[in-house]
């Protein structure tokens, strides 16, 4: 199976206030994607699954990642 580059877009709701994200991340699948979004956002920002929404995920091209990381790791290969 072949990594892929994700980008993820959404908004999550902390208190009354709603906060846009990008995120970008590799993986096998999108399915995979969506348990790193809640996982990541839950933890750093103490966000309950219920009040994260995922807008799109998409595959882009390794070139086309802005994260530097996600970048140089899928441009090694």
């Amino acid at each position: 199976m072949e990594v892929k580059v994700y980008r993820v877009k959404g908004i999550f709701q902390r208190g009354k206030l709603k906060q846009p994200f990008t995120k970008e991340y590799r993986a096998l699948k999108p399915e995979h994607v969506v348990e790193l979004v809640y996982s990541e956002i839950g933890s750093k920002h103490r966000v309950p699954r219920t009040k994260i929404w995922i807008e799109s995920i998409e595959e882009i091209k390794p070139e086309e990642a802005e994260n530097p990381v996600v970048r140089r790791l899928s441009l090694e290969l």
